[in-house]
């Protein structure tokens, strides 16, 4: 079971990279699932960036629970990474892989290792300890880095479109895998991801950015109710309604 699931909150962060220039403030409800959506380089990466601490914002705080984070360094907070080439050693067997999400120096009692093969099961890779990620098909490397997270046990996990390298097919085995998942720890997860049926079938609320800003914060529902913003028609796949007054068909 992970710690108790933390809300997190970035309040008026500002951050300059180079000529792209990010404010977020928003929320993410905890022990919730929201996505994160909008174009390429509207700054999904830069936000889960900005809440993991690999970037540091020129202004503002980011709180996880009620801690001030801002000035940690990524190993001091509460938070897993998935990412979507997996990030295992590729020189490391999947029990050393996943025990360095324990302790980095390895340093495992009988009941870390337990909980290593526990996690291997619950992701259908009981047995799957001695194999190195090279052997592995995707989705199986995929498996593993969710194990990594699950023995992690940290109140917030973090996902940069973990799901878009896999077939259609092996995409919707892992997204039932991630819902179980959730269910099963109750933490607070944001999952940035291009795709909205990930958005349908997994998040309770949406944050869509465009151009390094939040444009909507809402519940899904409300999210794909929108008929009046451009961009999220176009995330969703709908066309633009016909402009009033003028033939549907013409």
């Amino acid at each position: 079971m992970a710690e108790k699931a933390a809300a997190i909150r970035l309040e008026q962060v500002r951050l300059t990279l180079g000529a792209p220039s990010f404010h977020f403030d928003c929320r993410f409800e905890a022990g919730a699932i929201t996505a994160v959506v909008g174009p390429s380089g509207s700054g999904k990466s830069t936000l889960l960036n900005l809440i993991s601490g690999f970037e540091r914002p020129d202004s503002g705080r980011v709180l996880i629970g009620d801690r001030d984070v801002t000035e940690l360094a990524p190993a001091e907070r509460p938070v897993s990474l998935v990412f979507q080439d997996n990030n295992l050693f590729a020189h490391l067997d999947l029990y050393t892989n996943i025990g360095l999400g324990i302790h980095p120096a390895l340093r495992l009692t009988a009941a870390d290792r337990q909980a290593v093969s526990h996690a291997l099961e619950r992701v259908g890779l009981g047995g799957f300890e001695q194999r190195l990620p090279g052997s592995l098909s995707g989705g199986e490397r995929q498996r593993a880095a969710f194990a990594r997270a699950l023995v992690r046990r940290k109140p917030v996990m973090l996902l940069d479109e973990p799901f878009a390298a896999l077939d259609p097919g092996l995409r919707a085995v892992m997204v039932e895998l991630l819902a179980d998942l959730h269910g099963e720890t109750g933490a607070t997860i944001v999952l940035v991801t291009h795709d909205p049926r990930d958005v349908e079938r997994l998040a309770r609320d949406v944050v869509f950015l465009e151009d390094g800003r939040v444009l909507v914060a809402a519940a899904t529902a409300d999210f794909f109710a929108r008929q009046d913003l451009d961009a999220v028609r176009r995330f969703a796949g709908r066309d633009a309604p016909p402009t009033p007054g003028r033939d549907a068909g013409a």
